[in-house]
Formats: structure tokens, sequence, C-alpha cells
């Protein structure tokens, strides 16, 4: 896609590079009918397609005409607004799920140009106050593990009083298990993050135990957010700032010769893997950031790697049946589709069919909070596929889609590395052996 800066953005950084992430577009719409938001709006501008069109005419500051629009384009829904508050509005619906990436056959870097596009927008076109107010408030409660945690367990005590509607939004208080603490040979550093911890503490704890039935020490670091949050709200120099602070947090472990940095939380483990990008720019971190990009690992690798053959599994009892919910920063963020499944199948259980497994269930960070209606939908139709063939639980690999189904969900929702705990033999009849 051809495209010709305004003189506002010829020579900027993120103009020249938004530029050069247009031009591989050919608007050929192969990513429309997998994005959730046209799948449910029917709009061609709440489509990855029409979002990049947008973009495209902001960047050139000139309003749509439909002179130039290209057929599949109507300007009915953009009447009475400015290419920037169009904007605004169509890329505050976008879920980030990148399904879009997945699917197109130029490799057009969504993701990137969606975070470059929400930067301009957030910089140069005012919100109302009350929009302002809320974002700063998610950003100031969710960046801060122990703010949300005081706030969660306010929360849950008060659970029981609260009416039907408010209870939903308010998730039960999950236990944590054992953490083991012995010592191996092998030691490898588990990111712990701003909400999960709160949310629920035992998948960590359970991916913890797992591996040192592999005979690998798992070490619990990180406090705070990933940087997805502010990133993904436009607020990318916040974003940058806590990329830092998390680089610094895990250094001392790398040096101290942790092999690597284990996510149980897809969404976090994709924003992790861009820390080389987002921090090339910054000549004191820009090598360090490229190292934690490069040990990143999601905990379904290092099960995969690292599940030695002799620990079988007990065949007694039925076969329990499990709909697995891929979460779109697995699948279509790390491009780890597929993984989780083949272990799901190696530890005993039986996966049911789930019809549309590339849609997102509506979750996507803080889009549950702030688009709650398209998240509501979403989820309604998430959950009637999960649920077509009858599985007896449904599991999933980040805790974002976890607290949302689980909210309304018929069966439980867990993360898949539980199930793998649960099923595995017991850790002083399974580890391997230093000596």
């Amino acid at each position: 896609m051809k495209v010709e800066l305004s003189e506002r953005y010829q020579d900027t950084v993120l103009g020249r590079e938004a530029e050069n992430l247009l031009l591989p577009c050919v608007q050929c719409g192969q990513c429309t009918f997998t994005c959730p938001t046209f799948r449910l709006l029917d709009d061609e501008w709440d489509g990855p397609r029409g979002r990049i069109y947008l973009i495209k005419q902001y960047l050139e500051e000139v309003e749509p005409s439909q002179d130039y629009l290209p057929p599949a384009y109507t300007l009915k829904t953009l009447e009475g607004k400015t290419i920037g508050e169009n904007l605004k509005i169509h890329l505050d619906r976008c879920l980030t799920c990148r399904s879009c990436e997945t699917s197109c056959p130029q490799g057009v870097g969504y993701g990137r140009l969606l975070d470059i596009g929400r930067e301009l927008v957030e910089k140069n076109v005012p919100r109302p106050l009350k929009e302002k107010i809320t974002r700063k408030m998610i950003r100031s409660i969710l960046l801060h593990r122990f703010r949300f945690t005081v706030l969660l367990r306010a929360g849950q005590f008060f659970r029981t009083f609260l009416p039907a509607s408010m209870k939903e939004t308010i998730p039960v208080r999950r236990k944590a298990g054992e953490w083991p603490d012995r010592p191996h040979q092998r030691r490898m550093v588990i990111w712990q993050g701003c909400v999960q911890p709160a949310l629920a503490p035992d998948i960590n704890a359970a991916a913890s135990r797992v591996l040192d039935r592999f005979g690998i020490r798992i070490i619990p670091a990180g406090e705070g957010c990933c940087g997805a949050v502010s990133q993904h709200m436009g607020a990318t120099e916040e974003a940058r700032e806590l990329m830092r602070r998390n680089i610094d947090n895990l250094w001392s472990h790398i040096e101290s010769g942790a092999e690597a940095i284990v996510l149980t939380a897809s969404g976090c483990g994709m924003q992790f893997r861009e820390y080389g990008d987002m921090l090339q720019d910054d000549p004191e971190y820009c090598d360090k950031a490229k190292r934690i990009t490069d040990m990143t690992k999601d905990i379904a690798e290092v099960v995969e790697e690292e599940w030695p053959d002799y620990i079988k599994l007990s065949e007694q009892g039925d076969v329990k049946r499990i709909a697995f919910q891929s979460s779109c920063s697995l699948q279509h963020g790390e491009k780890l589709n597929g993984v989780v499944e083949k272990l799901l199948k190696r530890a005993g259980f039986k996966l049911v069919p789930v019809a549309y497994s590339f849609m997102c269930c509506g979750s996507a960070g803080t889009y549950s909070i702030l688009q709650r209606g398209i998240a509501k939908s979403l989820r309604f139709q998430k959950l009637k596929t999960l649920l077509a063939s009858r599985p007896e639980s449904i599991a999933t690999a980040n805790i974002g889609c976890l607290t949302h189904l689980s909210a309304v969900s018929p069966v439980a929702v867990n993360h898949w590395i539980e199930l793998l705990d649960e099923k595995l033999p017991s850790r002083k009849d399974s580890v391997i052996s230093e000596e």
C-alpha cells in the first residue's frame, strides 16, 4: 500500500516505521473474516483491513473520501467525525488478538502498526474526561501488584453480599499449593507478573511442581506488569519504563546462571518476546532486552523439551474430556498453536473438538473492562463453541482468558499446567536423579 506521509510525519521515527509496515498490505481482505470484531459487528472499519486504511489516512492527514475508497468500504459509520476520532474509536475496539497476522499472506506486522496508531492517537486525539480518568485508574491499579491484590481481596470478602451482576466481575479466590524448593543443578526463572499471583496463584506453583519432577528448580521473579497493559493503551513510554525495570529485576538471575525466563501467561510471553524490538534504540538496554527476548519461553515450550520419556502416567480411571481454549497470544502472538494440545493428549486427556478456535474469548487484557459489551458477546460465542462437545472442563494458557471465561462458565476453567500437575506421578517417584 503506497503511503504519502504528511509533512508532520515525514521525518519522524514512527511515521517512517509505519510507512514500512503499511507497504506490504495489498488490502486483499484475507484477514477480514478471521477478525472477531468484524465477524461480530459486520463493519469493515472494525476489521484489520479497515483499521489499516484509517491509519494510512491519518498519517497522510487526509479524511476518507468516497471517491478514493475501495469498493468494500462505506463512509456511513465515519460521518460526523474527524479521521483522528474515527481512528481512535476503531483502534479502541481492536482486541489485539493478532488473528489477522496469522491469516495475512503478505506478512503485514499489524500488531506493531496497531501500537503505533494507538500511540499517535493518545498523543494527538483528545479523549473525554471520563475516558481519561478510567484509563488512568486502570493503569494505576493493574500495574501495581499490591494495590490490585488489596482491592481484589476486599471484593472477594464482600462478594457473598453482592448482586449476581456484580459477583460476575469478582472472581472466586483460588488457593496456591506447595512450591517445591529442592536444590537442582538446573535453574529457570518464572515470571510472576502483576495480576496472576492474586487471581490464580497456583498456576506458577503448579509449573514449579511439574518442572521439579523434571529436575529443574523454578525461581519466582518479577512483581509488576510486563508492559503489555500500558503498551496496548498507547502509553508507550510507560511501557518501556516497565520493560527496563523488569530487565533490571531479572538480570541478577541471568548472571547467576538461569537457563530461561519461563512464562505461564501467554499474553506476558508475547510481550517479553518484543522487548528486543521495543528497546532496540536504547543504548543502555538494547543488548539486555535482546537477551531477555532470546531467553523467553512459554511453559509449553519448556515442558515439550524437558518431559522425560521415563515418567509414565497412570492409566487408571476415566479419561477426562477437555476443551482447550488456545489463547490468541499463544496461537497468534507466540505462534505456538498445537503445542499444548499435544502435551494434553500425551498426558492422557481426551481433547474435544472446538469450532472456530482462532476466535478470541473477549478478554484481551483491559478490553473486557473498556469494551464490556463486545467482550461479553465474544465470550458468549466462545463458550458456545467450547461447550458444544460437552467437555468436563476447559483448559487455557492465559490468566486473562481463564478469569474472563470462568466468570460465567458452567464447567471449571483451569490453566493447562494445573491439569498436567495433577496427572503426573508424585515428585518423589519421578524426579531426575542428579547423582
